[in-house]
């Protein structure tokens, strides 16, 4: 985690549950200014990703439930725009 430029779906999830990064804060390696962006600020510009094929991205996600939902939606619409897969009632 020190070598990379971290990324995560959420800062304060992050600093606060993500096992990988509490390790390598406990020993020093990383700060809560190694974390450069939220994937949210990756897709809108407001932050820059890999620069460059020598260096070390790295996306910890801890998967939030609003990344499930999102993906959930565009797949519905996927397979209805497709008429695609079997509708059943609940």
């Amino acid at each position: 985690m020190a070598a990379a430029r971290i990324f995560v779906d959420r800062r304060e999830s992050a600093l606060n549950e993500s096992g990988d990064y509490l390790l390598a804060a406990k020993d020093g390696l990383v700060t809560p200014e190694s974390i450069l962006g939220e994937i949210g600020e990756l897709l809108i510009g407001t932050k820059t990703g890999r620069t460059s094929a020598t260096e070390i991205t790295l996306f910890k996600s801890l998967g939030l439930a609003i990344e499930d939902v999102v993906t959930a939606d565009y797949l519905y619409h996927k397979a209805q725009s497709q008429n695609a897969g079997t509708w059943i009632g609940f």
